[in-house]
């Protein structure tokens, strides 16, 4: 049986450099470009020609503010960071590269990313799946606390009934009975 190739990069370094941001787990373009061994100047150029297989809901600029919150983020440079805002690909943005970057190591590494993509996915949903029964748990333990309540409320009421009865009333010094 055949092994399966090791990858380039391990999948948990990848997720690493994978961020949220606008509600979409993107990967920035310097990220990638390390990882596909070219310069992020020759990555985006090669994006920059094939743009039309880069729609808005495959790779987008960071505003400025996005820019700044992530320079804050990291450590920039000595030379004061990057001159241009970043490139942010999403998971299709990624698979996409692989068509524009046309090399052996540009596939498997496209491969590679999205395999991260997916593995971080399927641990996002495991994670939902265990909140899921945390919660019901939980749940169930609040029910199942105000019963106990109850039933501790009960059996303190009827304990202190029980102790009302024990108690004899002090004798009397009246002399029962008919006096002659």
């Amino acid at each position: 049986m055949p092994r399966a190739p090791k990858p380039l990069v391990p999948t948990p370094s990848i997720q690493r450099q994978i961020y949220v941001i606008r509600g979409h787990k993107v990967m920035l373009d310097a990220d990638l470009a390390t990882l596909y061994q070219v310069s992020t100047r020759t990555f985006n150029q090669a994006v920059k020609r094939n743009s039309a297989r880069f729609p808005a809901d495959f790779m987008f600029q960071l505003s400025e503010k996005e820019t700044e919150n992530l320079r804050s983020q990291s450590v920039t440079s000595s030379w004061g960071g990057r001159r241009y805002r970043p490139y942010a690909f999403t998971e299709h943005g990624v698979a996409m590269l692989s068509a524009v970057l046309h090399s052996g190591r540009a596939v498997e590494t496209s491969v590679m990313i999205v395999r991260a993509f997916i593995a971080l996915r399927e641990m996002i949903a495991a994670n939902k799946d265990l909140a899921a029964r945390v919660e019901k748990l939980e749940s169930s333990h609040r029910q199942t606390a105000s019963i106990i309540d109850v039933l501790v409320d009960e059996i303190e009421n009827v304990a202190h009934d029980v102790r009302e009865m024990k108690t004899l009333p002090p004798p009397s010094k009246r002399k029962i009975g008919f006096g002659l």
